[in-house]
């Protein structure tokens, strides 16, 4: 009789750590797979209308007006009536990523990464329309060479263009505040000329 008291003791004692070591992985995954979600979704909205190669080693005011003009002549031939949403461009400290977007506006695997300290050049001021914000990058090629493109995106309005230009600049200041302090750059580097053209492009 103790015998078959005892069996039933431990029968209704096993169960227990399963419970208390199963629940924590439960609500583990339950709050990490929101923030994967939205981390996945974060950045601006944009249309990106592609790049062309631009030339020239000074960039000043001005100089991204040629490119996108032609980048958006391109566009207009295939321009829908709504706000054609087919990326979202995220402004990091170091790097800038466009995400590709899918026919249902989520995220794809498909990722342009582009190093903010190769940027030479972002404004949100352009002619043609005051929604597109773009950016001159220094391209490196396979046999060390390099090219410089203008890329453009067109958001949804003038104050997201300009929303992300502010962002461009903060992020040039960080990168170039970090290069600075790592001994990369000197102390007469132009870098400091260009945050300042950054600065009173964008409005």
């Amino acid at each position: 009789m103790l015998k078959s008291k005892l069996n039933v003791l431990t029968l209704k004692k096993e169960p227990l750590p399963a419970v208390i070591f199963h629940e924590p992985e439960a609500i583990e995954l339950c709050t990490t797979a929101p923030l994967m979600k939205t981390r996945a979704h974060s950045g601006c909205k944009v249309t990106y209308l592609g790049k062309v190669s631009t030339t020239g080693m000074q960039f000043l005011s001005g100089c991204t007006e040629k490119p996108v003009i032609e980048l958006w002549k391109k566009h207009t031939l295939t321009r829908e009536d709504i706000f054609p949403a087919n990326a979202l461009l995220e402004i990091r400290p170091f790097q800038v990523w466009l995400h590709h977007l899918d026919h249902k506006g989520e995220a794809t695997v498909h990722m342009d990464t582009f190093q903010v300290a190769r940027i030479a050049y972002c404004t949100a001021d352009h002619n043609v329309s005051p929604n597109i914000f773009a950016w001159v990058y220094r391209e490196i090629n396979d046999d060390l060479s390099y090219q410089m493109d203008c890329h453009a995106v067109e958001c949804e309005s003038k104050l997201e263009a300009k929303k992300l230009a502010h962002a461009m600049m903060e992020a040039f200041r960080k990168t170039f505040h970090s290069m600075k302090s790592d001994g990369r750059i000197h102390r007469n580097s132009s870098s400091e000329e260009v945050s300042q053209e950054l600065e009173s492009d964008d409005g």
